[in-house]
């Protein structure tokens, strides 16, 4: 019963930092581990469970989204063909690759935590600088192609995608940072969809249902609450208890695996 209300909770905790910070999965995947999933299985099950989040995200955040219609339609396709090589590139790489480079995952997701409201200080500072009245939505190719890079990465892993896409646009872009949260919370579920779907598709043994149940429902919760109220939380609340989470996981696997 620990376990199992230990999951749940971690799925709300990630579901309401997915819509709102970006890194949810520094919570559930660090909390399967801790209860001696292995790796691969977490990483599956865990992003099975958390596009219900996503999607009560994307619903919460479904204005902003709006008013940025025509950029999201262009940087979609995208994120859903990055999406799609991560899932394929973490099954065609060896199991124990995938449990090698988790560690390392883990600590540069944990980096971007620490650094990501940094630059997003400094993004929101030198739009502020530049005075700039009407906000330039237009993709650049760059942005398209790390657009890309980052649906790889979020297909594979996606620990701290959302951090890293909010970065990305916060410099390329010159459109608020709400509307950059509404982008990225349909960028980073519809990489989460099509890794999902990769997942059900070709790695069925890999996958837990209890936990993608668990995670699942906690997240649906999750991600309303974010979208409703996670913009009143304290940020470092929410990251500290990622980074405390976190260095509990990689202490886990460094020490004992």
């Amino acid at each position: 019963m620990l376990e199992l209300g230990a999951i749940f909770a971690a799925g709300i905790w990630a579901g309401m930092i997915n819509t709102v910070v970006g890194s949810g999965t520094l919570v559930t995947f660090p909390v399967l581990l801790l209860f001696g999933y292995a790796p691969l299985t977490a990483n599956v099950s865990n992003n099975i469970g958390l596009l219900a989040g996503s999607a009560s995200g994307i619903y919460g955040y479904r204005a902003e989204a709006r008013q940025h219609l025509g950029l999201l339609l262009r940087l979609l396709p995208a994120s859903v063909a990055g999406g799609l090589v991560g899932a394929l590139l973490l099954f065609a790489l060896p199991a124990e690759a995938f449990g090698a480079i988790v560690p390392v995952l883990i600590a540069v997701g944990l980096l971007m935590v620490v650094v990501g409201p940094a630059l997003q200080r400094r993004t929101a500072a030198r739009r502020e600088a530049a005075g700039v009245t009407d906000p330039d939505d237009r993709p650049r190719v760059l942005l398209v192609v790390l657009v890309f890079l980052l649906g790889v990465y979020g297909g594979y892993f996606g620990a701290a995608q959302g951090i890293l896409l909010v970065g990305v646009m916060g410099v390329m872009l010159t459109i608020g940072m709400q509307g950059i949260n509404g982008l990225k919370n349909v960028l980073a579920g519809a990489v989460n969809g099509v890794a999902a779907i990769a997942f059900v598709v070709v790695a069925r043994d890999h996958i837990d249902w209890k936990v993608v149940g668990l995670i699942a429902g906690g997240s649906l919760i999750g991600g309303y609450l974010g979208a409703r109220i996670g913009r009143r939380l304290p940020p470092n609340v929410l990251r500290a208890v990622i980074l405390v989470v976190g260095v509990a996981a990689l202490a886990r696997l460094v020490l004992f695996d």
